[in-house]
């Protein structure tokens, strides 16, 4: 059983422990340049406080929750154009190593994508992810979203440059497969 719940500021220090003993690398593969190496309670409040407390704000920080109500990761779903009513799925983690690879990532998504088209009226949702993250991407894609021209050169990490690919769904899409999902 997998769910979502917004984020408070006591989780930020599962955050802060998913990271320990990690590298630069790899805060950057899944936070992208939102935070500084090492990542610190610190840097989360202020992201916290500059985008989800803000008046009007339309970021969304959620805590995962796995089995046995165990805070497994986290995820963000952000308005990314108003007038276009495009969001952006970013900050995206399975932070406990024990529930990688069960399938959860595409449970998440798929709730995130429910949430951004059901409850919030997108249009459109999009996510970045890194061209060597295959594992990410088969997850992207299965759970519908496609992937959308190659971006050389995108972010600067410790091996030199990484290139990304925006990947994205429409409500429309996302509806065709839910019904696709139903019939089957």
């Amino acid at each position: 059983m997998m769910k979502l719940e917004l984020m408070n500021k006591e989780d930020f220090c599962k955050i802060v422990e998913w990271n320990k003993d990690k590298s630069a690398d790899f805060l950057l593969q899944w936070a992208g340049p939102s935070y500084i190496y090492p990542i610190t309670i610190a840097q989360i409040e202020d992201h916290y406080f500059n985008e989800v407390q803000k008046e009007h704000s339309n970021t969304f920080i959620y805590k995962i929750i796995g089995d046995e109500d165990v805070v497994i990761g986290t995820v963000e779903l952000r308005e990314k154009d108003k007038v276009n009513k495009i969001g952006r799925v970013c900050r995206f983690l399975i932070g406990e190593e024990k529930a990688r690879g069960k399938g959860f990532g595409a449970k998440v998504l798929n709730e995130v994508l429910r949430i951004g088209f059901e409850e919030i009226g997108y249009e459109k949702i999009t996510l970045g992810v890194f061209d060597f993250n295959i594992g990410a991407i088969k997850c992207y894609e299965k759970v519908g979203l496609k992937k959308g021209k190659l971006v050389e050169n995108s972010r600067k990490a410790s091996n030199g440059y990484w290139n990304s690919y925006d990947m994205g769904i429409t409500k429309k899409e996302w509806v065709e497969k839910l019904d696709a999902r139903r019939y089957r």
